[in-house]
């Protein structure tokens, strides 16, 4: 049975490989971008089944304009796919203020408004299943991604918070959490903090010599089966790491903290104060 999918972010990246796979098996695809331009081969490839919207993330009053518009348009929305967002790299220290307001106004704030606009369809509709593209870097850190990791740490705990508040509703979540994938985020989507302290140079160099490494970028085409399944799964899961670098890396990470809280136990049990 086909589906009606809210995609943010559709024109390129994980967005438009995905809006072309559930487009390919008959699925009706709203699409958004910030440019509509940027959705003509959408269109002209598939036609009806694409519903194609200008959106700006950050616009709130636009976003829930748009999703107003996109369900009278469709008449249901079974899902949406909260992808748009971008990496900012470079150090802490040397991150402007205008970068760290655009990261987290479009990571997180964009995905807010994304997620508070959809949510009175899907209560009216009584079912309905936010898939927000969060990252493995919502769970731990990379040097070099400050801003970045702590927009999606954020974003982490929006859709956990939402879960909680909207299972009763029939309403689902389910956080994705890539590890880097060769797409344009690290490319013509990122952007660069000034890098003038010397000091950070063994960490930049560290960075880079990681990110150079081609085994440690997942290959983009890889996850389309896995977000068709996720789709169409009954009871998705709440977060699903999407990556070899991902699964390992948390995995080590939460055995790791894990071990912490059981060594420092005493002290935290004792604070309590009775």
């Amino acid at each position: 049975m086909s589906k009606t999918i809210f995609i943010t972010g559709a024109s390129k990246g994980f967005g438009k490989l995905w809006a072309e796979a559930f487009l390919k098996r008959g699925d009706r695809v709203i699409a958004t971008a910030r440019k509509i331009s940027d959705l003509d081969d959408l269109i002209a490839t598939y036609g009806d089944l694409v519903f194609p919207f200008q959106l700006d993330v950050n616009n709130r009053s636009e976003v829930f304009k748009t999703v107003k518009e996109a369900a009278n348009a469709t008449g249901n929305i079974d899902v949406l796919i909260n992808n748009a967002g971008f990496g900012l790299f470079g150090t802490t220290e040397e991150t402007t203020e205008e970068q760290a307001r655009a990261q987290m106004e479009t990571n997180f704030f964009g995905s807010l408004w994304v997620a508070q606009a959809i949510l009175p369809v899907f209560r009216k509709q009584k079912n309905g299943h936010i898939i927000q593209i969060s990252s493995f870097l919502g769970l731990t850190t990379l040097p070099m991604l400050g801003l970045y990791n702590a927009s999606k740490f954020a974003v982490e705990g929006l859709i956990e918070t939402i879960s909680s508040e909207v299972a009763h509703l029939g309403i689902k979540t389910t956080l994705i959490e890539p590890n880097g994938f060769s797409t344009d985020w690290s490319g013509a989507s990122a952007v660069q903090t000034p890098s003038t302290i010397t000091d950070y140079d063994p960490v930049r160099n560290a960075f880079e010599a990681a990110g150079s490494n081609p085994d440690n970028w997942g290959i983009p085409a890889a996850t389309v089966q896995p977000i068709l399944d996720i789709v169409d799964m009954t009871q998705p899961p709440k977060r699903l790491l999407f990556g070899k670098v991902a699964y390992h890396t948390i995995h080590e990470f939460l055995n790791q903290r894990l071990q912490e809280v059981g060594e420092w136990k005493t002290v935290s049990l004792a604070a309590h104060g009775h």
